[in-house]
Order: C-alpha cells, then sequence, then structure tokens
C-alpha cells in the first residue's frame, strides 16, 4: 500500500466538485418529487445513480418518504463519516505483482516508473525513436513480430539511454550517437593493386566520447581509440622576472 499526500489532495478536489453536483441535481430530484412527477422507483434508482461517484454515498445520507400520493426526498452530509473515508480510504494505492523477489522499495519503483513505459508506448504510436509505423504487414503473425521488433528497439534505446545515463531525450541521444563516424581514404601510390585506406578518426563530443567507451565501439571501428585519449594540459609559459 502506497500512500500520496498528492492524490489525497486531488480526490478531496474530485469529491467536493462531485458534491456540488450531486446537491444540485438532488434537489431537483427533490422538486419533482413533491410535485409527483416522478415515482419511488425511478426516484430510488436517480438517487442510486446521482451518489455513485466519488464515494457519495458513503457520507451522503439520503432519505425517501411519502405522503399521501406524494414522495419526499431529503438528504445530509454525514461530516464525520467524510473524515473517516479521507482518514481510511483516500490518498491510497493498493499495489498488486507477481514479483514475489522484488523487495517493496523495487515494487515501488517499478509502478512509479510505469509512465515512462507508457509514455514510450505513445511515441511509438506517433513516430518517435523507434516507431511502430507505419507497418506494411498483413498477417496477425507478421503483425505480432513488427511489434515485438518496436518493443525490441525501444528497450535498447532506453537501456542505451541508461547506460550513458544521458540527461537529453531519447532523440537527442540517438542523434549524438548518430553522429559519430569516421572517414575511409583511399591513398594513391601509383603501383598496380588495391589502394590502401586510411581511417580519419571524427570530432566527437564529450558525450560521443563517453558512448565510444561504455559500449566499446573503438573493437569494431579501431580509429575511435584516438578520441577517447584525454589530452594533455598544455604547459604555461614562464616568463623570467
Amino acid at each position: 500500500m502506497v500512500e500520496s499526500e498528492e492524490l489525497l489532495r486531488g480526490q478531496k478536489r474530485g469529491i467536493a466538485g462531485a458534491l456540488r453536483k450531486a446537491q444540485n441535481e438532488l434537489r431537483k430530484l427533490a422538486t419533482r418529487a413533491a410535485a409527483g412527477r416522478i415515482d419511488r422507483n425511478a426516484l430510488e434508482r436517480r438517487v442510486q445513480q446521482t451518489l455513485a461517484r466519488e464515494h457519495l454515498s458513503s457520507f451522503v445520507i439520503a432519505r425517501i418518504g411519502a405522503a399521501g400520493d406524494r414522495l419526499s426526498l431529503e438528504w445530509d452530509v454525514d461530516h464525520a463519516r467524510r473524515r473517516e473515508l479521507e482518514r481510511t480510504r483516500l490518498g491510497r494505492r493498493v499495489i498488486s505483482t507477481n514479483r514475489d523477489a522484488w523487495s517493496t522499495e523495487r515494487i515501488i519503483l517499478a509502478f512509479r516508473g510505469q509512465w515512462n513505459v507508457e509514455e514510450l508506448f505513445r511515441r511509438a504510436k506517433k513516430g518517435g525513436v523507434a516507431p511502430w509505423g507505419p507497418s506494411f504487414q498483413w498477417t496477425d503473425a507478421s503483425l505480432r513480430l513488427h511489434t515485438f521488433a518496436t518493443v525490441m528497439g525501444l528497450m535498447l534505446v532506453s537501456l542505451a539511454r541508461v547506460a550513458l545515463r544521458s540527461k537529453k531525450s531519447a532523440r537527442g541521444m540517438m542523434q549524438d550517437l548518430a553522429a559519430i563516424e569516421a572517414t575511409l581514404l583511399r591513398t594513391t601510390t601509383g603501383k598496380m593493386g588495391r589502394r590502401p585506406t586510411v581511417m580519419v578518426a571524427p570530432e566527437l563530443t564529450s558525450a560521443q566520447r563517453r558512448a565510444v567507451k561504455v559500449f566499446e565501439l573503438d573493437k569494431w571501428l579501431p580509429a575511435l581509440s584516438s578520441t577517447t585519449a584525454t589530452a594533455r594540459p598544455k604547459a604555461e609559459n614562464t616568463r623570467a622576472a
């Protein structure tokens, strides 16, 4: 069970707004009942519907009476029950999980981090760094495979962001990674045979150098190893007094 003051404040605002609307509706129903324009079954059903929102039925007490052929409707707000509701139920979430090996802290952190996953899927639908569409698949199996590949792409982007501890957006981080390039130059010797090539290392930013180091990209592109070396500080010029 997780307690949240922010959730409690939001629920109290919701209850206050729902109570105002319910009181207006109950006044209208009381007027109709006094004028004999509604029968008892319909009145009971309308009262139940009015109090079905935002826990109103737990602290709003409605009484339907009858005097001859005319009905009467009265209601009271039980403030003690309302305070008891706020003390015992509101502002709390009950989290259920089958992750028996997880600690309480990890369960709560995973629950509070769900919005990240939901936001990634929303971006995937709209475009984003690993867009779901356009999809040119026509069978269920192909669509499932296409969706699986999209989810794997989202996972890889998220893991890369975690590994780099990047403060940029996922799109900004991927643009930085895509900009890591090297130039392959072919030289001329004037002789027969394949011309030798020379790999020219690129100029990298600090974020790109970190990515080269974290992902060990120099294994696949040795020219990048020279870009990760720390430059030595220049010696200060001294002047004789």
